[in-house]
């Protein structure tokens, strides 16, 4: 063999040998993670920046080795079907949701993707999932079991109060935990002596009617729901109830901590956190089916004496003892 054919067929090798390794370090596409959230932006502020830091902690950084879309419905459940369409057109690896009606439309959308649960009520009674411990499709994550906590607030309102015998149950009928929620609280309510008067709210603009018909009620306390239609209006209820001058137990710390007088239910925060670590195992191979849905194990009491100095009520010392924060 010719010394030049040698040359020609070293040439052929070196260029094939040179474009392997370009071929090799082709940039590999990005995990897509679709978060729907019913609320908005400011009602969700704290639990988002908690999934994004636990996201963090696991080695994923936005825009760097992992993408992260979120759509918010601004309490428009209207809005949900569309977003979850596209969500699952735009082929995202998993998708987050927030509050069981947003589990509810994905589901519909979809039953590939992955659906990693960060928060709603019980999974089990919604039809989500066949069991906590063994799921058995492509949904996953956490329930917190909000509204099931209704009857507990019921019971540390009138522990607090217990000249009680009317409470306003403020809720949105459209959400199935919200509604079996009051079934749930018909019975105990009934243990208590008290008469529970529901004021149904499904829209934001049906907010101050529902309020101005609090005092032809004649009721002596006020308990909510969780929804995301009154967390994005949260400010606006507790003024409203303030003016009416009512003893009220909210679901959950922020409520207290933005003015509301009581509060009491799951960590949110540490709910959210952990949702990252669901979507974190699935990216690397689980799937749904073999992850169980955690339930929360910490509930929190906060109390805001500076509102119940305000609409000129006491609360017992017994009470606030079990608090887990107290503002003076």
């Amino acid at each position: 063999m010719s010394s030049k054919i040698i040359f020609v067929v070293w040439l052929i090798s070196f260029a094939f040998a040179s474009t392997r390794p370009a071929e090799a370090q082709q940039p590999t596409k990005k995990p897509l993670i679709g978060v729907l959230v019913a609320g908005s932006p400011s009602s969700m502020e704290s639990r988002i920046k908690a999934f994004q830091k636990r996201l963090r902690e696991l080695g994923y950084i936005e825009g760097q080795n992992i993408v992260v879309e979120y759509h918010y419905a601004e309490g428009n459940y209207d809005r949900l079907t569309a977003i979850a369409t596209d969500l699952v057109r735009s082929k995202a690896n998993v998708i987050v949701t927030w509050a069981t009606p947003v589990t509810q439309v994905v589901k519909n959308e979809t039953n590939t993707i992955p659906i990693v649960m960060a928060g709603g009520g019980n999974p089990v009674e919604t039809g989500l999932v066949e069991s906590l411990a063994k799921p058995g499709g492509n949904i996953t994550g956490l329930a917190t079991i909000q509204n099931e906590l209704t009857g507990k607030r019921l019971e540390l309102l009138k522990e607090a109060f217990p000249k009680i015998s009317r409470v306003a149950l403020v809720f949105n009928p459209e959400g199935q935990a919200a509604t079996q929620g009051y079934e749930r609280l018909k019975a105990i309510a009934q243990s208590l002596k008290i008469s529970v008067v529901p004021l149904e709210i499904r829209k934001p603009n049906e907010i101050d009617r529902a309020f101005a018909a609090i005092p032809k009620s004649r009721v002596d306390a006020l308990l909510l729901e969780s929804d995301p239609i009154f967390n994005i209006n949260r400010q606006k209820v507790i003024t409203l109830t303030a003016e009416n001058r009512l003893p009220a137990m909210y679901p959950e710390r922020r409520w207290a901590e933005d003015g509301g007088m009581m509060a009491y239910g799951t960590d949110l925060i540490e709910v959210a956190s952990r949702a990252a670590m669901f979507v974190d195992k699935i990216l690397k191979g689980a799937k749904p089916d073999e992850l169980p849905v955690e339930q929360p194990t910490k509930f929190e009491l906060t109390i805001n004496l500076r509102t119940a100095k305000q609409i000129g009520v006491t609360i017992p010392q017994s009470i606030l003892f079990r608090a887990d924060k107290v503002i003076k």
